[in-house]
């Protein structure tokens, strides 16, 4: 489903700042990307969310303002105008990228109005468990989108178009999810509480025929307005996980092209992969949680680790042509939600374990690749600055070297706890091939076949000067620094 030697970039992330500039940035910054080897672009939410210029765009308020009415104290999103979107998009277009759009069909927040219904307060940690009985709640489920006045769609959304909320103005102070009489929790999703389909917000009914037909009609809309290439499906083990192929592919139909889709399913457990894989035909790939948790863990553990098992259990490991692999995202860094931190000595070898390999389609993140400086509160209440350094300069380098060396067969040397290496052979477009090695503890070699006799190889990320000339045979011993990696290409095509 992705382009051969693809890769992505995430190209925002939570504290991405609130200046309405990314748009202009991506417009400025496309040729360039493209040119170190960027293919595709995965951008935030775009549309209006309940805090207005400042909301990262997860908390959807009204999917039909592009940042183009005066809504939730702002005409602008986070990133910019509609205008400025859409002039972004055409600018990666332009240059060869392909851009994805961030889609959140889970819930929606900051309503206009409030609406009395009934509803049964459960356990927020356990949804098979009522804690009360159905009774009369004040929700806050009417949207009416007053600045926009009805243009793109007329549909006010009401407390019967959700399964469920979390607060009510009748008992503020209870700490609940309160399922709407006669609602349902959706199966086919997560089972983490019991039945994990309520996330945040009001949640969005998918058994609702004005629900379906609205998303559909506002998924038409939004390809026909933006032209992007395919999505990027938040919260996707809170939603029922079969609509999300009927959707696709309504809106595939409608465009008349094949669109690219990418699932956040966070999990660890691989299993619970597998099965939104097998219950949504294999049409939606799914990012590597498991991988980036390997991440983690192997880089607070430093030598400790066994390198021997960093894809073990990993979804680009089981199922190769359905993973989108990354070292991190905006949930996962520091001071964020899913916090799960790849500390900075380890994300280059992370890095060249999912660029430089055939299999996944890589995912690059924007702190990762430009650095991010930022300031929040911590779980612990604390106040924290965090400063995330630029891997640009090292990932340039990977690029460089998936963009001309990454072919052919590859062949595995992953036969020592600290160590680790593999070679690509090239082909007829490609020939010379290269090899890469990597320590989480020592410096370390490896002997390992190329099938390119008597020629010379270099390490392009200069971590190591002196050359290696391969034997008659095709192989050649191959080394690294301790805590870093290397690349090795043929010196006369470098």
């Amino acid at each position: 489903m992705s382009e051969p030697n693809g890769v992505m970039m995430q190209f925002f992330h939570w504290y991405t700042p609130p200046d309405g500039n990314l748009w202009n940035e991506l417009a400025e910054n496309a040729q360039t990307l493209s040119k170190a080897g960027i293919t595709s672009l995965w951008l935030p939410p775009a549309y209006k969310g309940t805090a207005g210029g400042y909301d990262v765009g997860y908390g959807v308020y009204d999917m039909f303002d592009l940042g183009e009415f005066d809504q939730k104290g702002s005409v602008r999103t986070k990133y910019g105008t509609k205008d400025e979107y859409i002039k972004a998009i055409k600018a990666a277009k332009d240059a060869g990228i392909r851009v994805y759009a961030d889609v959140v069909l889970n819930h929606k927040l900051g309503a206009d109005g409030e609406e009395e219904t009934e509803a049964t307060p459960f356990h927020p940690d356990d949804r098979n468990h009522p804690i009360g009985d159905c009774q009369k709640v004040k929700v806050w489920t009417h949207f009416t989108f007053p600045g926009r006045k009805g243009k793109y769609s007329d549909m006010e959304w009401h407390w019967w178009h959700f399964d469920a909320v979390d607060y009510n103005a009748y008992n503020g102070d209870q700490n609940a999810v309160y399922l709407f009489k006669d609602k349902s929790f959706d199966d086919n999703v997560d089972l983490e509480k019991g039945v994990f389909d309520y996330l945040m917000g009001c949640d969005l009914d998918m058994e609702h025929p004005e629900v379906r037909e609205e998303l559909k009609r506002w998924g038409e809309w939004y390809i026909d307005t933006t032209e992007v290439e395919g999505f990027r499906f938040d919260a996707v083990k809170h939603v029922k996980a079969g609509f999300f192929p009927e959707w696709l592919n309504h809106v595939r139909q409608h465009a008349n092209r094949r669109l690219f889709a990418v699932g956040e399913y966070w999990s660890y457990e691989i299993e619970a992969l597998h099965h939104f894989i097998t219950v949504t035909g294999g049409d939606v790939t799914l990012f590597d949680a498991p991988l980036h948790y390997n991440f983690s863990v192997a880089s607070k553990a430093a030598n400790d680790y066994d390198m021997r098992q960093i894809f073990d259990n990993s979804l680009v490991q089981q199922q190769p042509t359905l993973a989108v692999t990354l070292v991190d995202n905006h949930d996962s860094q520091p001071l964020q939600a899913l916090e799960s931190v790849v500390e900075g000595w380890f994300k280059p070898l992370a890095y060249a374990l999912i660029l430089l390999r055939k299999d996944g389609y890589p995912c690059i993140f924007y702190p990762d690749y430009y650095g991010a400086h930022y300031k929040d509160t911590g779980n612990d209440g604390g106040e924290y600055e965090i400063w995330l350094d630029s891997h640009q300069w090292i990932i340039d380098k990977f690029l460089f070297a998936r963009q001309n060396y990454a072919y052919g067969d590859q062949y595995d040397y992953f036969d020592h706890a600290n160590t680790i290496g593999w070679t690509r052979l090239g082909d007829q477009e490609h020939p010379g091939g290269m090899a890469v090695v990597l320590s989480n503890g020592a410096e370390g070699t490896k002997w390992m076949e190329v099938g390119q006799p008597n020629r010379t190889y270099i390490d392009i990320t200069e971590h190591i000067d002196q050359p290696v000339v391969i034997n008659d045979e095709g192989w050649g011993e191959f080394r690294c620094q301790g805590g870093s990696v290397s690349v090795w290409v043929p010196q006369s095509s470098s």
